[in-house]
This record gives structure tokens, sequence and C-alpha cells, in this order.
């Protein structure tokens, strides 16, 4: 067997993972076939990705990491305390940011963003229904708990309207209301969940999907009613030019204002008007049997941005800097769409869109062809025939390799080769 060549610059990226093992298996068989990387210093670099364990850490550990893709501490303490630990004290690069995690309880995010002016459905929290496990709850709430009209606060919201989670994700607990009765029976059932009522937006045309990674977005046509097979409909053209533009802009806003670099956005799309319902996913969903056409592109784009932060050695930025999009939210010389402008630019000027587009075209220029022949691969059919087994009954096997199969050959057949 033909020896490796040795790089003068060895760089570890760790994955923090939970059940998922089809992209990391994707994304280690793709960086083992990009190789050796000539950086901008003129020495030759390889990344190396590994598998994080979960195990005691004495706070003075050096990691061995230059890089982690974080998948787990949204739900997991014990590494969300490691990551803080390893970004702190030693300037790892984290794909996300464990400082944020409010963010990811959808109040923060809507607060935020309505702060900047973007357009959020009217949105009111709710007190919880049922009390909470805590010796002082009794107290406090005969003490400073007002009684509330839980039908008139809907009322002024409008039907229909959504309850959802505060702090939701994939969908738990959302519930469409459409009448009295409705409300009543989602907020009994919401017991210690903090709930939002939310306006809904009727009649709208589509409902698109963002997937970012780094300074790169994907928009996709989403059908949340569908398995989550079908969800996402390959359609290149399913939005007007200037929609399109802004979906990417809000996308890239939220990311760069919440120091998230691997994130996902919902909006709704009614004529030219673009409404984020959901912008901030601590784990967007990037499976082979979700994604499926898009999956490629997916897999590209997290190679090109985790390379180019290790060799470039791209410093992670912890402090969020808010008074900077504040400062534009309040200038009341400005229209939207000048706002909306002038967040793209920070947005672009943190995620250095220039300095990542110029490394990408000097260093990472066969990344596509090496996708291409890996995608075109017996590797990746069998990384696909045992998604699908894992993932479907024993009956429906050939029925899901059929139909990813066939999306997967409507992305090699569109790719200009």
């Amino acid at each position: 067997m033909k020896e490796a060549a040795v790089a003068d610059v060895e760089h570890t990226i760790g994955m923090l993972l939970g059940t998922e093992d089809d992209w990391p298996r994707a994304y280690e068989a793709l960086l083992r076939r990009v190789g050796l990387v000539t950086g901008p210093d003129g020495k030759t670099h390889r990344a190396n990705a590994v598998r994080v364990t979960i195990e005691p850490f004495n706070l003075r550990d050096k990691p061995r990491h230059d890089l982690v893709i974080d998948r787990l501490a949204y739900w997991y303490y014990h590494p969300r305390e490691w990551l803080k630990k390893i970004a702190l004290m030693d300037d790892v690069y984290l794909l996300n940011s464990p400082f944020t995690f409010q963010s990811m309880e959808k109040h923060a995010a809507y607060c935020a963003m309505l702060r900047l002016g973007l357009k959020i459905p009217e949105t009111v929290l709710v007190p919880f229904k049922n009390p909470l496990e805590n010796s002082r709850w009794a107290y406090t709430a005969a003490r400073y708990n007002r009684p509330f009209d839980l039908e008139a606060t809907a009322a002024a919201i409008g039907y229909p309207l959504w309850m959802k989670p505060y702090d939701g994700g994939a969908w738990v607990g959302v519930s469409k209301i459409r009448n009295e009765i409705e409300l009543h029976a989602a907020y009994d059932a919401s017991g210690e969940r903090l709930m939002h009522l939310q306006a809904s937006i009727e009649g709208y045309d589509v409902f698109a999907r963002s997937l970012s990674i780094g300074p790169e977005t994907m928009v996709m046509k989403f059908r949340p009613d569908q398995p989550m097979h079908a969800r996402y409909e390959v359609d290149h053209n399913f939005l007007s030019a200037s929609a399109g533009d802004e979906v990417v802009t809000i996308s890239r806003l939220v990311n760069a204002f919440f120091r998230w670099e691997f994130n996902s956005c919902e909006t709704l799309v009614r004529g030219d008007e673009v409404h984020p319902i959901d912008y901030a996913n601590a784990c967007p969903d990037v499976a082979l049997t979700s994604l499926h056409y898009y999956f490629p592109w997916a897999m590209t784009a997290l190679l090109r941005w985790t390379v180019f932060c290790v060799v470039t050695g791209r410093k992670p930025r912890l402090d969020t800097d808010t008074s900077r999009y504040f400062a534009i939210a309040d200038d009341h010389s400005l229209g939207y769409a000048e706002k909306l402008a002038a967040y793209r630019k920070l947005a672009d000027d943190y995620f250095e869109v220039d300095r990542y587009q110029e490394f990408c075209a000097k260093h990472l220029g066969n990344l596509d062809d090496i996708v291409y022949d890996w995608v075109t691969s017996e590797e990746f059919r069998s990384l696909l025939r045992e998604t699908v087994r894992a993932m479907y009954p024993v009956h429906e096997h050939e029925k899901f390799l059929a139909h990813f199969g066939g999306l997967i050959d409507a992305w090699i057949r569109d790719q200009d080769r």
C-alpha cells in the first residue's frame, strides 16, 4: 500500500455526535480523499477527523483538536461544559458556540430578530399551565403570578395561531389553534412547558428551509406535512430572486449574530414578503435520507468551511458584538432593504466571505471533483444501502433504495461533467 505523504502541519477535527452515523462517515471519507492542502502560508496541511468521546476532563488538559463540530451539547451538558472549557482556555474553533444556546430557545432568537426589525409574526409568551416541581413555586405564584385571560390573549393575536414550545425542536409540542376549544386543549397538554402563542402566516406561497454552513447557504423548498424522506422537494426556481436573496441574508444574519455556523432557518414566503418563523437549530438536519439530492452540497460546504478554518488559523469569536447590529436597527434613516443590506455586510465580514472564496478557489479547487467521484463510487452506494437498511423496515428497503438512489442520480446528472 502506498504511504500517505507527510504534511507539514496536521490538524485534528473533532466530531461530537449523538445517534447519527451517515454524514459523519461521509465527512470522514471525503476528508481522507482531500489529503494534503497547500495553505496560504506555503505549508502543506492535512486535516484528520476523529469522533470525540465523553470522559472526565481536567480543566487544565490540553485538547488535541483544532476544531470541533458539535451535534450533541444542546442536550448533553457534560460535553457542553467541555466545549466551553476548550473555547475559553484553548481557542479551539467550534461549530457552534456553546455560549449562545439561549438562541436555540426560540424566545431569545425571536426577541433578537424583532429588535433587528425582521418580519416576525406577533408572538406572546404565556406562563406555565401546571406548577413547577419547586418548593418555592406556591409562595411565588400566589404572591406574584397575575391571573390572565388565555382566550383574550389568543383573540388579541387572532385565529388561526400556533402554540409552540419556547425552547422546542423537531416540531414537538407544536399545535395549530383554530378556536378556543383547541386553545384550551393544547394549553392543558403543555404541562410544565413554557409556550408561545404566535400568529399564523396564512396564505403563504412557499415554506423555505435554508441550511447554512459557514458562509454558504442552500435554500430548499420544504413541505412539513410530508414524511421526512419527502419534505425537501428538488426545485431550483421556487423563489423569486429578491425573496431568495432575502432568505439567504436572514440566514447569514442569524448565524453571524449568534455565532452559529452550522444552522438551519425556516421562513414562510408570501409573494415577496419573507417571514422568519424558526431560525435557530443547534443540530440542523443533514441526514442522507432527509437531504438526499442536497446531501453532496452539504458535505462539500462542511468540508470547505472546516478545512478553511483550520488551515488559515481562523480565530474563534466568542463575543457577539450585538451593538453593531443594533446601531443599524436603530437608524431610522434606513429602510428595511437598506438595513438588510447593512446586516448582510456585517455577516459577510464575520464569515470573511472574500477571503474564504479566494481560499476555496486557490486551495480547494478540486473539491467538487473529489465529491463527484465519491458520490459516483461504490463506497457511497454502500453507505446509502446501509443507511436505508438501518432506517426503514425490511419490506421498505427496495422502495427507499430506489427513491434515494433516483434522487442521487438526479444530482449526478445535474453536475456539469
